[in-house]
């Protein structure tokens, strides 16, 4: 297997950030505007003003750089040690999907057990990932 194919979940999951990064504001732009001259300089009035289908995708892009951070380091750690295989890149797709999963519950309906399932089950993959390689590492 090419040690390149890690860097396929490695773009999507970067390509996710974007794509809600790109949501939040879509979402919040609208938002603002239709606030008209509250003072937003207040600390904690927009978030005491703001609905879930605002916030929501603001909680959803701080979490996208909890978890996933641990997947880019393994995933750049994988390529520079010459490790990456297909067991690696097929985790790594089952995190960025599950993470996906997660990021469309959160950011639009929100049914927190479901969100809750779909983080846990990515976390998982994650920890499979980081064991795996852990184990590798120190040669046990």
């Amino acid at each position: 297997m090419s040690q390149q194919a890690i860097f396929g979940p490695f773009f999507a999951l970067m390509a996710l950030t974007v794509g809600v990064w790109i949501y939040l504001y879509a979402k919040r732009i609208p938002f603002i505007r239709s606030l008209g001259n509250v003072d937003l300089s207040v600390p904690g009035e927009f978030a005491r003003l703001s609905p879930a289908s605002v916030s929501n995708p603001s909680d959803n892009l701080k979490n996208l750089f909890e978890m996933p951070v641990l997947f880019y380091a393994l995933a750049l750690y994988l390529f520079a040690t010459s490790r990456v295989d297909v067991g690696y890149v097929t985790a790594g797709w089952i995190f960025v999907l599950l993470r996906a999963l997660h990021s469309a519950v959160h950011c639009t309906f929100n049914l927190i057990l479901l969100r809750f399932w779909l983080h846990f089950a990515s976390c998982l993959a994650l920890f499979y990932m980081g064991v795996r390689a852990a184990v590798g590492h120190f040669g046990a």
